[in-house]
C-alpha cells in the first residue's frame, strides 16, 4: 500500500492547508501524471486515501486536500469565508502542485465527489483550466433538504441572524452499503456534521449558476451518478451533462449505489470505468475545440440574438420591461447615478467612475436611497471588486518587472477617466516610469486628465484620444509598454475580430516578457434587464452584452502571443481579472 506524505500549502490569504501526498509507485510516465482529488462535504481528503491503491494506476501521483474548515485545515468545522474562496483555494493548490511537484496543469486528472464535484465544476467554469479530465461523482448541485421552503428560510434567517451553523441529517449508513466504510464514518474524529449557512447557500448559487451555463466547460469530462441516492437530486446532474460543452464526456448511472459512489461496497465498477476513461484521454488527446469565432455560432452568440430581438407587443414580458424601463425614467429624475446612465450610457466611462466612488447621491432621502439601491445592484458592486483585482494584478506585474530590473511603462487602452488605475499607483512605493492613458471618449480625456492632475501625477502621465480596436494605432505607441492595461472594454463588444485586432496591435508593441492585464465578463445575472430596460453610450442603443467563457476569453489572448499566468473572479463569478505575460 501507498504511503501517504503530510504536506501543507499557503492558500491567498495566509491560511495553511493540508494535503495529502501519495508518491507513484512505478516512474512509467514522463512527463509525470497526477490525479488530484477532493472530497465531499463533512469529510476530509483521508478519506479518499483507498483510491491511491484501488485505482489500477500505479504511475500516477496521488494527491487529496483537506477543505478550510475540514480535517485537519484549520477554521471552524464546515466553514468558509464563502464559496468563491473555496474555488479559489482549488485554483491555488493546482498552481501549488505544479510549482512545488513539478507536475503540468495538461498532466493532471481531477477527482471529486458530492460537495467537492460541485467546487470543481464551478473551477472549471469559471478558471478554464487546462487539465486532462474532470471525474465528478455524485456532484451535490442540489442537497435533498426534505424541508418545505428550507432555501429561502435558510436566507432569511442568514439575514436577521448572520452566519449560522445546521447539522447534516444524513445517518453513514445512507451513504454506502459498505461496512466498513459505515464504521470508519462514525469512528472518524475528524468527520464534523455541521456546515455554515454560507457555505450550503454558496453551493446552491454557484450550482445553479454552473449547471445553467455548462456550456462554458470545455474539459473532458466523465460524470459517475449513484442510481439511489438519498442525499442529492438527478436531475440537475443530468441537466449539467446535457449542456456541458465538453466534445468528450460521459454519464454513468450505477443502479443501487448510495451518495457515497467511491465509497460503496461494489464500487470496483466505477474504479474500472474511471481507469480506463483516464487512460483514454491521455492515450488520444481531445482536440480543444477553438472559440475564436464564438461570436458567430454557439451558446452565447444565441444568447445575445434572443436579448436583441424586440418582444411581442404587449405581451406580458413586453409589458414588464416597459414598466421597468418607466419605473428607471422616473427613478433618474430623483438619483444621480441613474441620471448620469441615461445622459452618458449606463456602460459609459462617466458612469463607472460613478460607481467606483461608490457615493449615494440624489435629491432629497428618496433620491439618495433610490441612488444606494441602484449602486447595490450586484453588477456593479461586482464592478467594483473587478476594480480591487484589476489593482492587485497592477502591483504584482509592477513587483516582477520591478524583480527583472525592467522599467514600468504603463498604456491603459480603454481607462474611461483612469480612476481604477491611478489610485492604484499612487499606493505604489515607487512610481511607474510612465503612464499613458488613452480612451475614445474625448469627455473622458478631459475629465481623466482633470484627475492626474488632481492626484499630482503629470510628470508621469498623460492622457490622449485613441481607438482601442485599431491595431496600427496600438502597434505605433511612442513608448513601447511593458505593461499593458485592458479593463472592462471587452465585454461591451460582441465582436472577436474587434477584440483580436485590439490584442494583436499590443502584441505588436511589446517586448518579450511585458505583462498584459486583461478583464472578462463569463456571466452575468441580469443580462435580460441590462438589454431591455438600460441604454448604452452608442447613441442610446440598448445595452446588449456577449457573455464570453473565460475560456473564449483566454484563446484570444492566447491567440494574439500572450500566456497566462494567474487569474482572479469574485465571488458572483460575473467578472474576471487575469494576468498574462508576451511570448514569442
Amino acid at each position: 500500500m501507498r504511503q501517504a506524505q503530510t504536506l501543507h500549502f499557503s492558500t491567498h490569504d495566509g491560511v495553511e492547508l493540508h494535503y495529502r501526498h501519495w508518491p507513484a509507485t512505478r516512474n512509467e510516465y514522463q512527463p509525470r501524471r497526477a490525479v488530484v482529488m477532493f472530497h465531499r462535504g463533512h469529510e476530509h481528503g483521508g478519506r479518499m486515501a483507498h483510491l491511491a491503491d484501488e485505482l489500477d494506476m500505479p504511475g500516477y501521483d496521488f494527491f487529496a486536500w483537506d477543505a478550510r474548515g475540514h480535517g485537519l485545515s484549520p477554521g471552524a468545522r464546515g466553514d468558509s469565508p464563502g464559496f468563491a474562496t473555496s474555488v479559489r483555494d482549488v485554483q491555488t493548490f493546482i498552481e501549488h502542485i505544479q510549482a512545488s511537484h513539478g507536475i503540468a496543469e495538461q498532466e493532471l486528472v481531477v477527482l471529486a465527489q458530492s460537495v467537492g464535484a460541485v467546487l470543481i465544476a464551478t473551477w472549471a467554469h469559471d478558471y478554464a483550466p487546462k487539465v486532462r479530465c474532470l471525474v465528478l461523482a455524485s456532484p451535490a448541485f442540489k442537497v435533498k433538504l426534505y424541508v418545505p421552503f428550507a432555501r429561502p428560510g435558510l436566507k432569511l434567517l442568514k439575514a436577521v441572524r448572520g452566519n449560522f451553523f445546521v447539522n447534516s441529517y444524513v445517518k453513514p449508513g445512507l451513504l454506502t452499503h459498505d461496512p466498513e466504510r459505515v464504521m470508519s464514518y462514525t469512528a472518524d474524529p475528524l468527520i464534523s456534521r455541521p456546515i455554515s449557512v454560507t457555505m450550503l447557500l454558496g453551493l446552491y448559487d454557484a450550482a445553479d449558476r454552473v449547471v445553467a451555463d455548462a456550456q462554458a466547460i470545455q474539459v473532458p469530462t466523465q460524470l459517475l451518478v449513484s442510481g439511489a441516492d438519498l442525499v442529492v437530486e438527478r436531475q440537475p446532474q443530468e441537466r449539467f451533462f446535457h449542456n456541458l460543452g465538453s466534445t468528450r464526456k460521459e454519464m454513468h448511472v450505477l443502479p443501487g449505489f448510495f451518495h457515497d459512489t467511491l465509497g460503496e461496497r461494489d464500487r470496483a465498477h466505477a474504479l474500472r470505468r474511471i481507469e480506463r476513461f483516464v487512460e483514454h484521454c491521455f492515450a488520444s488527446p481531445c482536440a480543444v475545440p477553438s472559440l475564436l469565432d464564438a461570436d458567430k455560432t454557439g451558446a452565447t452568440c444565441a444568447e445575445a440574438e434572443s436579448l436583441a430581438a424586440p418582444l411581442p407587443h404587449n405581451s406580458p414580458r413586453d409589458l414588464y420591461w416597459r414598466a421597468t424601463r418607466a419605473g428607471l425614467r422616473f427613478g433618474s429624475g430623483l438619483s444621480e447615478g441613474v441620471k448620469l446612465g441615461f445622459d452618458t450610457g449606463f456602460d459609459s466611462g462617466s458612469t463607472l467612475d460613478y460607481v467606483y466612488r461608490n457615493k449615494p447621491s440624489g435629491k432629497g432621502w428618496l433620491g439618495a436611497q433610490i441612488d444606494k439601491n441602484y449602486l447595490d445592484a450586484i453588477g456593479w458592486r461586482g464592478i467594483r471588486q473587478r476594480k480591487l483585482h484589476v489593482e492587485e494584478l497592477l502591483r504584482q506585474a509592477i513587483s516582477c518587472l520591478h524583480q527583472a530590473q525592467r522599467p514600468v511603462h504603463i498604456v491603459d487602452i480603454a481607462a474611461g477617466h483612469g480612476r481604477y488605475i491611478l489610485e492604484a499607483l499612487q499606493q505604489l512605493e515607487q512610481l511607474p516610469d510612465s503612464i499613458l492613458l488613452r480612451d475614445y471618449s474625448p469627455l473622458n480625456v478631459e475629465q481623466g486628465s482633470a484627475l492626474i492632475q488632481e492626484k499630482g501625477l503629470a510628470d508621469i502621465a498623460r492622457f490622449v484620444q485613441g481607438d482601442a480596436f485599431d491595431r496600427q494605432s496600438l502597434a505605433s505607441l511612442e513608448q513601447p509598454p511593458t505593461l499593458a492595461v485592458v479593463s472592462g472594454l471587452y465585454e461591451l463588444f460582441a465582436s472577436n475580430q474587434l477584440v483580436g485586432n485590439s490584442l494583436a496591435g499590443l502584441a505588436d508593441a511589446m517586448e518579450d516578457g511585458s505583462y498584459l492585464v486583461y478583464t472578462g465578463q463569463p456571466w452575468h445575472p441580469q443580462l435580460e434587464m441590462i438589454a431591455r430596460a438600460l441604454t448604452s453610450h452608442r447613441e442610446g442603443q440598448a445595452w446588449v452584452m456577449r457573455r464570453r467563457s473565460q475560456a473564449e476569453m483566454d484563446q484570444l489572448v492566447e491567440a494574439a502571443g500572450f500566456r497566462k499566468l494567474t487569474q482572479r473572479i469574485d465571488e458572483w463569478g460575473i467578472f474576471s481579472v487575469s494576468l498574462a505575460q508576451r511570448v514569442r
